[in-house]
């Protein structure tokens, strides 16, 4: 009798019943290794140490407990909802049968009662509390009635083993059964580690996406609140340069005054436009609609408002441009420009820089590649933390790249950098599609 190393942990769901229907389908693998490792000891024990087992009591149990495995299975497949109760009927049908299994082959004698642990342990994985207790109980009580058991007369034409044929047993199966309760505790603790390593790295991963989604926040209601408190204080100055300029053009002022004052009035205006694109940027994430977006318009509006556009060369396959990608359309274009735009600055006046679309099985893959310097180590590390800027003052923020990586990992996609000193940097926007997107055949490169 033997036993199979216990379930990888399931993925962590709010509904009880996926729970319970995941923690049922890893049970059910389960008893079918069971089921082979038991049919193989008794077989080696009858046959190979020739031991006076009551063979076909012991089938009977083995088939038994292969007609519910397969009526379980069944079942699963139509079940609409799986409860707890299932999975603790199961391990209690199970303590039963190996219960009689073990009342056949020696009962106390028999080497292999230290897989009562091994049950109560898979009952303390997949099982909640007062279930386990239960189980451990339940438990507890069919070892102690194998006492009473083993000295119960059989049917007619069942044997059990001798006195000395229970000790050749017991001797020749306690190495077996220390190896199986050894390699399941080794095995267990094993997985058991991982999954709370892997726990804890996804622990790590929500902490830092929540943490940027709050710094996002922040950044909507600082910028709100710039444009509101700044946009009084511009407009009066606007006010006051245009009747300043009209007042000194009836004063016989010369041009170059008149001339400045206009320039006041459209660094006004520009500052006033600038709010106005702040205003609207602050709740773009959290708050603007989502709608469904081919790739090849939100290609087409990122190099919209690019200062140089020719200096981007587009690979765009014809069968991505209808793919679709669902998010806020203003701001996956925001980013995206950012993204070519800082591929601009980092390259020579006179290179161009690559914006590739293709397709994989996780969505779409937006690469924008350039030419320039490219970046150590240390800088690419820090790279899209917010207020980290290689720019010289006044070029940037330092915020473009967080907020890029705080959208792409709202839609569920993410952004990736490379970067090699001397060979450029890579940065690639992961998006998920709508639907599957066609493989992507190489394209040809055109210029925007």
């Amino acid at each position: 009798m033997t036993t199979s190393a216990p379930p990888t942990r399931a993925p962590e769901t709010g509904d009880p019943s996926a729970r319970a229907r995941l923690n049922l389908k890893w049970l059910l693998r389960l008893r079918w290794g069971v089921l082979m490792g038991q049919a193989l000891v008794i077989a080696v024990a009858a046959y190979g140490l020739e031991l006076a087992l009551p063979v076909s009591a012991l089938a009977v149990l083995l088939l038994a407990e292969t007609v519910t495995n397969a009526a379980v299975r069944a079942w699963l497949t139509r079940a609409p909802r799986v409860a707890e109760s299932v999975i603790a009927g199961l391990m209690l049908w199970d303590t039963l049968v190996l219960t009689g299994l073990l009342a056949l082959s020696g009962g106390t004698h028999n080497p292999f009662t230290t897989l009562y642990l091994v049950n109560v342990a898979l009952g303390t994985v997949l099982l909640p509390a007062r279930w386990t207790w239960g189980l451990l109980a339940f438990t507890l009580g069919a070892f102690g009635s194998l006492f009473v058991l083993q000295d119960v007369d059989l049917i007619p034409g069942l044997v059990r083993p001798d006195h000395a044929e229970l000790m050749r047993l017991h001797l020749n199966g306690m190495w077996v059964a220390f190896a199986v309760a050894a390699g399941f505790i080794v095995y267990f603790v094993q997985r058991v580690t991982r999954a709370l390593g892997e726990r804890e790295q996804e622990l790590a991963l929500a902490r830092a996406q929540h943490s940027r989604r709050e710094k996002v926040a922040s950044l909507a209601t600082l910028a709100a609140g710039a444009a509101h408190e700044l946009s009084t204080p511009l407009s009066t100055i606007a006010v006051v340069a245009k009747e300043v300029e009209r007042a000194l053009s009836t004063a016989g002022a010369s041009d170059s005054v008149r001339d400045d004052l206009r320039l006041i009035r459209q660094q006004v205006d520009r500052c006033r436009d600038v709010l106005v694109q702040m205003s609207a940027d602050a709740g773009q994430t959290l708050g603007e609609a989502f709608h469904d977006m081919p790739l090849g318009a939100l290609v087409e509006r990122t190099l919209a408002e690019l200062p140089t556009p020719e200096r981007v060369r587009v690979d765009l396959p014809l069968e991505l441009t209808e793919a679709r990608v669902h998010g806020p359309p203003r701001a996956l274009s925001r980013v995206l420009r950012g993204l070519v735009k800082n591929a601009l600055q980092a390259s020579p006046h006179d290179a161009s820089v690559a914006l590739c679309v293709r397709a994989e099985a996780s969505g779409a893959r937006v690469e924008v590649r350039d030419t320039g310097a490219g970046m150590p180590a240390e800088v690419l590390a820090r790279a899209g933390e917010p207020f980290f800027t290689t720019k010289a003052p006044g070029e940037g923020m330092g915020l473009g790249l967080f907020l890029t990586r705080s959208l792409a990992e709202q839609l569920g996609g993410s952004l990736e950098l490379r970067s090699t000193p001397g060979e450029g940097t890579v940065a690639r926007l992961n998006l998920p599609l709508l639907t599957p997107a066609p493989s992507a055949a190489p394209g040809t490169e055109a210029a925007a």
